[in-house]
């Protein structure tokens, strides 16, 4: 088959903050790639790490340029010396010109539906006039349902959902948690609705083990993801190692890059007076460390979730409550379906209720002791859902491309 012949898939992930939404992108990609020989996967990511992570043969990234919230809730760029409206209108730019020339017969946008502050509803418009397969992917949980339809009613999503989207892929189950409930959808936005399952997470073929010697002995693995929000949890499980030396298991902390260096330094400090804690920053493969771990403390965001399920580790969660509840949510779900344990931050973070949490972790079920039909299943209901449109990509061959080149340039 001649190169003409391939499909694409373009995946927007806006990334201001953390690292969940192109850890997503990036496991569709793979499993995608892996079972169309002849796709290739574009995503577009404002992560200012994503060159840190290997990509498969024919995934590849385009990265605009970076912008964060701040804690007011308005935005900034994040490395250029440039007004956040100049820096939303050349990332606005950036992503249409790829979407133009790359051609994608599939569009997939991850959780934001016109993108950062709007930056891809002109795409989307121009996608769907030349017939693109444009799909939003949510996870399970996105927030409280009266705050995220206060949010949507603000930046006048329902009629994109309703106009220009062809599905909604819900990354999760309907009985675990439903994000779109009471959202006042039109039924015809509501039967483009899809739950998929989770999304499970492989280690892959080249990740290894950082040379440390905790990881030569059982340990349990405490993450907080992209770190900018995992402050109170490291100190909480610092304090628990600091007051109670006997645990049952050494611990290995993953501070997170977007965490900040003087915080990273004074933990990696503490660490350091103890025999049974270690501390890193980041690790690509996360993964791998998760996999040869006897258990996991995290704050269960969606992919620390969906790799919890995937390796059948024990988990303790400690979730994080502003400026969403999606973490509480997700976590309080999986306490009640018995896939995880659970400890709330009520502020105080007392030792000794963090240590008994850690020493009753051996005791807690496996979650494949947990029977919940479909919970692992995203990836393949992904690759089913995406199949007719890639098959019918391969047969136009080259032609549609042609003629959308020439109407460009007309």
């Amino acid at each position: 088959m001649s190169q003409n012949n391939s499909s694409r898939i373009l995946i927007y992930s806006h990334d201001t903050f953390g690292l969940g939404h192109l850890r997503r992108c990036r496991a569709i990609a793979h499993h995608l790639v892996e079972q169309h020989k002849h796709l290739t996967v574009l995503i577009l990511s404002g992560s200012p790490i994503i060159g840190s992570f290997d990509f498969r043969t024919r995934v590849d990234f385009v990265r605009v340029p970076g912008v964060i919230k701040l804690r007011n809730g308005e935005y900034t760029s994040l490395s250029l010396h440039m007004d956040i409206e100049d820096t939303l209108m050349l990332r606005s730019s950036i992503i249409k010109h790829t979407a133009s020339i790359f051609d994608p017969d599939v569009f997939i946008v991850d959780k934001e539906p016109i993108g950062l502050r709007g930056e891809v509803k002109e795409t989307l418009e121009m996608l769907k006039e030349r017939g693109t397969r444009l799909i939003l992917g949510l996870r399970d949980v996105m927030d409280e349902p009266n705050l995220l339809a206060a949010e949507w009613r603000t930046k006048n999503v329902r009629p994109i959902l309703e106009e220009l989207y062809d599905e909604m892929w819900v990354y999760g189950l309907p009985q675990i948690c439903n994000p779109l409930e009471n959202m006042g959808l039109s039924e015809r936005t509501q039967r483009k609705i899809v739950y998929t399952g989770y999304l499970p997470r492989q280690v892959g073929a080249s990740a290894g083990l950082p040379d440390m010697n905790i990881v030569k002995r059982p340990y349990l693995l405490a993450t907080t993801g992209g770190g900018g929000d995992g402050e109170e949890m490291v100190d909480w499980v610092l304090s628990a190692y600091e007051t109670d030396p006997l645990l049952p298991y050494p611990v290995l902390l993953v501070l997170g890059p977007f965490m900040q260096p003087e915080a990273r330094a004074r933990f990696a400090k503490r660490a350091a007076q103890l025999d049974r804690v270690d501390t890193i920053t980041f690790d690509p493969h996360l993964e791998s460390l998760m996999t040869h771990a006897a258990g996991v403390v995290a704050m269960g965001g969606y992919n620390t979730f969906c790799e919890i399920l995937s390796f059948d580790k024990r988990a303790l969660i400690i979730p994080r409550e502003k400026p969403r509840l999606e973490q509480r949510i997700r976590a309080m779900k999986a306490k009640e379906l018995g896939l995880a344990n659970v400890l709330l931050d009520d502020g105080k973070r007392d030792p000794a209720k963090m240590a008994a949490a850690l020493r009753s972790m051996p005791k807690q079920n496996l979650p494949s002791e947990v029977v919940v039909p479909g919970l692992l299943e995203g990836l393949y209901n992904v690759n089913r859902r995406m199949t007719p449109w890639l098959h019918r990509a391969g047969e136009a061959g080259g032609n549609n491309r042609t003629v959308h080149k020439l109407m460009d340039e007309a």
